[in-house]
């Protein structure tokens, strides 16, 4: 396939077999809610029907992360599915700016994405629906406005909680955390605050060490090669007790993110000797990024921050997640705990979680730096809906 061209944006070809696990088929599908979507699966389709798993990815990561997750699933019987999601890699609308609207962005609208990608393979219900980071977010949404489609949901690194459940905006008090963070000593800015300003794209995607340095330095710094990661549940959402997450989530306020995780760039024996992400997968992610930059990502963010369609989710209010869940995180991901309370609240959404499991050996990107683990606790899970097992892991993390 030749490249043609959308927008500013280059879309490329399908992945060059060579950079895919064996097993894994890199293609595109047309017309999903409106976009050209770019897709990793694995497993048989067609006469060979089998039941389907999709698996969505956080930021700033690709289809691509699940890449070492795919196979075995798929040996285990099953058809996954991993899109780049709306705004990454090689799916359409990576060409958005910072002034494009946010309604594309939206919660509801990444639910009707993923539910038109079900279709497009032919599927009416799926096994289970994946999530890690930003895609735990669609995955819970998913699995809370259509539990007819998507029969069980894991949810990894960030909990996920029911949003519309939170007090009215305008029933609230202010949310004063940002100044309280402004005048610590020295000030400080949380990092979706960030993400959410029109200068952080750039920041990232024009970095002076260059993309790929910036990429190796975050997904170092947030993993638990980076011995610093030692995470603890925080008492209150608070400046003092936010002050105590590491740089990367709670910013220098003068500081963007390149420039925070440059100090923690990795030492050429430290590349060297990764194992879960050596500089060649690294490369596929950094190609990636140079090429469409990090706006189509940070525009959930920015979904967020704006509050402009909170009164769309309010309607799910009172709702819950009654199939089967199961939540993963790493030991040393402070992801899992930046939420105070955020465990707590994803138990009450979610009334049937048959476990909560905290990987040794991993940070922030549990499914490629503890892969085997992971896919492991992936199928017992399968396992577990597939026999109607009663819920026996709630509330407790292994």
């Amino acid at each position: 396939m030749s490249d043609t061209t959308h927008g500013a944006i280059t879309a490329p070809a399908p992945y060059d077999q060579a950079l895919l696990p064996a097993g894994i088929r890199s293609r595109f599908v047309e017309n999903v809610n409106g976009i050209r979507m770019h897709v990793l699966e694995a497993g048989s389709e067609g006469r060979d029907r089998r039941p389907a798993v999709v698996m969505v990815h956080g930021f700033p990561e690709l289809a691509y992360s699940w890449r070492k997750v795919m196979p075995a699933v798929a040996a285990a019987g099953y058809h996954v599915i991993a899109p780049d999601m709306r705004g990454y890699g090689r799916t359409s609308g990576t060409d958005v700016t910072f002034d494009d609207d946010l309604a594309p962005f939206r919660p509801l609208n990444r639910v009707t994405d993923i539910v038109g990608l079900v279709a497009a393979f032919g599927y009416r219900t799926i096994a289970a629906i994946v999530g890690h980071d930003v895609g735990t977010g669609i995955a819970g949404w998913c699995s809370l406005v259509r539990p007819d489609v998507f029969r069980s949901v894991v949810m990894m690194s960030g909990p996920f909680f029911n949003t519309a459940d939170a007090p009215q905006a305008t029933a609230a008090p202010p949310d004063t955390i940002h100044d309280q963070l402004a005048r610590l000593n020295p000030p400080r800015k949380h990092y979706q605050r960030y993400y959410s300003t029109r200068e952080a794209n750039h920041d990232m995607w024009k970095a002076s060490q260059g993309v790929h340095a910036f990429l190796r330095a975050y997904y170092h710094m947030k993993s638990a090669d980076w011995k610093a990661n030692r995470p603890a549940p925080l008492k209150a959402r608070t400046a003092s007790e936010w002050a105590k997450l590491p740089r990367y989530y709670v910013m220098d306020r003068d500081k963007g993110m390149a420039e925070t995780v440059a100090s923690e760039m990795p030492t050429t024996p430290q590349v060297l000797a990764n194992g879960w992400l050596p500089d060649a997968e690294l490369r596929v992610y950094s190609n990636e990024y140079s090429r469409t930059g990090f706006q189509g990502g940070l525009q959930s963010y920015r979904v967020e921050s704006s509050g402009r369609f909170t009164s769309e989710l309010q309607i799910f209010s009172g709702r819950t997640i009654d199939q089967p869940s199961m939540f993963i995180g790493g030991k040393s991901d402070w992801g899992v705990y930046q939420g105070p309370g955020a465990l707590e609240r994803m138990q009450n959404t979610c009334t049937q979680m048959l476990g909560m499991h905290l990987v040794d050996g991993a940070g922030h990107w549990v499914q490629q730096e503890r892969p085997d683990q992971v896919s492991r606790l992936i199928l017992r899970f399968l396992d577990d809906v597939q026999g109607h097992a009663e819920p026996t892991g709630r509330g407790v993390v292994t």
